[in-house]
């Protein structure tokens, strides 16, 4: 059914077509939305038998969610920014126990200072807990890659990250095709745990584990990460053969043939890309745009074989690894390894700012030409950097950084200092 929705509200739809049986979520924004509208479909009655479970913090939430999963029921939550830290040590909890857990997150910026907007840094933050992380480019794709979420994370006994842009896409209102139920319980079949802490054959489940076997425990994680390499582009195929929408993947690509030049994202970037990419195909350009549906597992070799022919790879980042680069870039770098190319790392977007379709066309006609460096901070303000960066050189007690940058921009009261 074709609706007029905004992306939370359409992710809120989808999750109750995989008919969750606990919901558990504190509120932060962006995702807020989303659970908003699932709590309103359990209160009228529309999502049943479900438990809504309204919890003091973002832990309690995964706690709940990790307790809920143990008993045997499919379980849901969403999250973002600082909530995603909070939560992080039952995140690891959660996939060390295998649990299948499926978890939105609304991907906004980690502070300080306090942003609420859009970037990659919270899900890249736990890129090594050992979740999936499925990242969707628009709204459609997100409210697809929930169910696909439930059917891969169920039958792997591992949780999943549904990763979308916080604003961007959770408060933008699009046509969205969401299913019947028939269509989804079709897809998706009722849940079958693979572990359940059941009072007539009681286990233990999360016991203390020493140096006899805790390296084995990990490696089974990532082995069922391997294994997802393979059922995840399999489910996707699934869930075209059956909705007849291509939504998730490993990779997507777009006009690679013939591409000298390819632009790598993730998430709703990709479509200003296209549409620059579009530009400079029209002057003749070659270029071409490589999209990474699945973080985690990372599709080396997907990755490889979609670059190879390329000369040069730009990898545009919404997040940054303060100290070394793009912690994206390093992963197409070891997909890339014994390549010989031209590799830049493109930093965009952070805390919100905006990626506009001219600087995307302006930096791939920079990197066509040779003018692009190994890394670059696209629209970065240099002027008020140099300024912090002089202020501190010159004074001990230079004051706070972010507030000196905003009324360097005047967008704060009179310097006091």
């Amino acid at each position: 059914m074709l609706k007029q929705i905004e992306g939370s509200r359409a992710v809120a739809q989808a999750v109750a077509l995989a008919r969750p049986e606990v919901i558990c979520a504190y509120p932060i924004s962006p995702q807020t939305h989303i659970v908003e509208g699932l709590g309103e479909l359990v209160k009228d009655g529309s999502l049943a038998p479900c438990e809504f479970v309204n919890v003091e913090s973002e832990f309690a939430a995964m706690s709940v969610a990790i307790g809920a999963s143990a008993a045997g029921a499919r379980s849901y939550t969403a999250t973002a920014s600082q909530g995603l830290l909070f939560m992080a040590e039952a995140v690891y909890n959660a996939s060390g126990l295998g649990l299948p857990i499926v978890m939105t997150v609304a991907n906004r910026a980690i502070g300080a200072p306090i942003n609420i907007w859009n970037d990659h840094s919270d899900s890249m933050s736990q890129r090594d807990c050992g979740w999936i992380q499925l990242f969707a480019e628009t709204n459609q794709e997100a409210a697809d890659l929930h169910l696909q979420a439930f059917k891969l994370g169920e039958e792997l006994s591992m949780p999943v990250m549904v990763c979308m842009d916080g604003f961007i896409l959770t408060h933008a209102v699009e046509r969205v095709d969401l299913p019947t139920q028939a269509e989804v319980d079709a897809f998706l079949p009722p849940y079958e745990p693979r572990q359940v802490l059941d009072p007539a054959e009681p286990v233990s489940i999360g016991a203390m584990v020493g140096p006899e076997a805790f390296m084995e425990v990990r490696y089974i994680a990532h082995a069922k990460q391997t294994m997802a390499l393979g059922r995840i582009p399999q489910i996707a195929a699934e869930f075209q053969a059956r909705f007849g929408r291509d939504s998730g993947g490993l990779v997507r690509g777009y006009r690679l043939d013939g591409a000298k030049t390819v632009v790598v994202a993730l998430g709703s970037v990709l479509g200003t890309l296209k549409d620059a990419v579009d530009v400079l195909r029209d002057d003749g350009v070659a270029v071409g745009v490589l999209g990474i549906g699945s973080f985690r597992p990372f599709p080396l070799a997907a990755v490889r074989a979609a670059l190879e022919g390329a000369e040069r790879v730009v990898v545009l980042e919404k997040s940054f690894s303060v100290g070394l680069g793009g912690v994206v870039s390093t992963d197409v770098r070891l997909a890339l390894s014994g390549l010989v190319l031209h590799g830049h790392t493109v930093v965009a977007g952070l805390g919100g700012r905006a990626i506009t379709q001219a600087s995307l066309e302006r930096m791939l006609r920079d990197a066509v030409a040779g003018r692009l460096g190994p890394i670059t901070f696209l629209d970065l303000d240099w002027r008020i950097v140099e300024r912090q960066l002089a202020r501190e050189a010159a004074v001990r007690r230079s004051g706070p950084i972010a507030e000196n940058l905003l009324r360097d921009l005047g967008h704060a009261g009179p310097d006091r200092s």
